[in-house]
């Protein structure tokens, strides 16, 4: 999905309760973000890992102006022929502190207990948590989020979906947030901005 696709379907959902969901979600990441100024780290879980949100919140990032919404992934097993910025391992979760932000995306049966251990003690090392989870899984990390969504949406919308949605928020200004849903025309004139500007680096 790109950038006129997603302001295609914002548009089809303009004015549901799940599009003011997700824009809550992703400003409230944003904010969050922006005010610690530690940095996001994302992480899946040891079956899923959300290769597609990282690169969406780091070309937002750029787009933005914001580089501290460009996420550090956190990975349950890093291959030894991993490049630095992909070489990063649960143990960051463990040391994550007061000026980070955690996004927790959990598809599926659930977040595992060793990761559910690693977030809580995150949390209680003052980081602030977001959980994008499964219906499956939304109840085991809610009690550890700060703020959560469920990543099923209405009419079979999924958890990639969901992560276009909740990316696309978390770019958005505070003063765009704050009108009317974007028309496609202004996506469109993104979109152009972005394909003439130098792309940031590859996952």
């Amino acid at each position: 999905m790109d950038a006129v696709q997603v302001a295609a379907l914002r548009e089809i959902l303009a004015g549901s309760e799940w599009l003011r969901d997700t824009r809550r979600f992703g400003g409230a990441l944003r904010s969050t973000v922006g005010a610690r100024g530690g940095g996001l780290l994302l992480v899946g879980t040891a079956t899923y890992e959300p290769w597609h949100l990282a690169a969406h919140l780091d070309d937002e990032a750029a787009w933005s102006g914001l580089p501290e919404l460009a996420p550090t992934l956190v990975r349950h097993t890093v291959p030894r022929s991993a490049p630095a910025h992909l070489s990063v391992g649960l143990g960051r979760v463990e040391s994550a502190g007061r000026a980070e932000t955690l996004l927790v995306v959990s598809e599926g049966r659930g977040a595992g207990e060793a990761l559910l251990e690693r977030v809580d003690g995150a949390r209680r090392a003052g980081a602030t948590v977001f959980a994008l989870a499964s219906p499956e899984a939304e109840c085991e990390l809610s009690a550890l989020a700060h703020e959560s969504l469920t990543s099923e949406g209405p009419d079979g919308i999924g958890l990639e979906t969901v992560q276009h949605l909740v990316s696309a928020a978390a770019g958005e200004s505070v003063a765009a947030r704050s009108r009317a849903p974007r028309r496609l025309r202004d996506h469109l004139t993104r979109l152009a901005d972005h394909l003439t500007a130098p792309a940031p680096a590859p996952w």
